[in-house]
């Protein structure tokens, strides 16, 4: 089966949900990821959590286009978690019928965080999702060998590793690592390009992956060989965070473009060589 492709939430970072799910369908995408929970502690929370209306208006959208909701964002596990603070969170991921749960391990002593893992886990089945870690370079979970001891000693089925593109690379990942993966865990991979040379520092890493990452090809990531250590059925979120271009450029005119590239990626990695 070909690859789904998702639109993701920063791709069009600054419309409201029911509008991206409607750029989604307009652009040719098949799922969309959205964002219920902040990613850091500047961003104001998301309303689709707290306001009725607004879910009404996504579910209206979802329902007249077709479209699914591929991941929501974003859980954050820290030392202090307690996992039941996130019912309300998977309970609308449910409604609206999500699949997958972007989640941050912002925890360096790993025995807890597994432990926290597992208990969200254990609660998100309760909503029919996953919980998909995913390793970043500035947090606790740094590296894909890391997330996979996690996923794997916490030993939920509904556990899986999150792979981005752009992450795989700023931590030294390398094919062998992703081959090394279960296919089982791999729900889903988020898909971009990001320049090179770069400032490693954390700052520097983030600054690049919130808002300045590059369009498949546009950058220096070995993006064809990812690809084809990836699963072929997986769905694959287009993540191309690019807050300069969104001054000029409009969302669905973004997203259309980084579909046509990923999908070109795509193409080259299956028939070449």
């Amino acid at each position: 089966m070909p690859h789904k492709f998702s639109l993701a939430f920063l791709t069009t970072h600054e419309v409201p949900p029911h509008e991206a799910v409607r750029i989604a369908a307009a652009t040719g995408y098949d799922l969309v990821g959205l964002r219920f929970l902040p990613a850091a502690p500047t961003e104001a929370p998301y309303p689709i959590l707290s306001d009725p209306a607004v879910e009404a208006l996504v579910k209206a959208a979802l329902d007249e286009t077709g479209i699914g909701i591929a991941d929501i964002e974003i859980a954050r596990l820290k030392p202090d978690t307690d996992v039941e603070d996130f019912r309300d969170f998977l309970a609308l991921g449910q409604r609206l019928g999500a699949r997958n749960v972007l989640v941050a391990g912002d925890d360096t002593n790993h025995d807890r965080l597994t432990e926290t893992f597992a208990a969200f886990c254990d609660l998100a089945a309760e909503y029919d999702l996953t919980g998909d870690l995913e390793f970043m370079p500035w947090t606790g979970v740094k590296t894909l060998p890391e997330a996979q001891r996690i996923v794997e000693t916490a030993g939920c089925a509904n556990g899986g590793v999150l792979i981005d593109a752009l992450h795989w690379d700023r931590a030294g990942g390398t094919v062998a690592q992703i081959q090394n993966l279960p296919p089982a865990l791999i729900h889903y991979a988020q898909l971009c390009d990001g320049p090179k040379p770069y400032d490693p520092s954390d700052a520097g890493m983030i600054e690049i992956a919130r808002g300045a990452r590059l369009l498949p090809g546009d950058g220096g990531i070995d993006l064809i060989a990812m690809v084809r250590a990836l699963p072929r059925d997986i769905v694959l979120s287009v993540e191309v965070a690019q807050i300069d271009k969104a001054k000029t450029v409009d969302a669905q005119s973004r997203a259309a473009e980084a579909l046509t590239r990923s999908r070109a990626l795509i193409a080259k990695a299956r028939s070449d060589p």
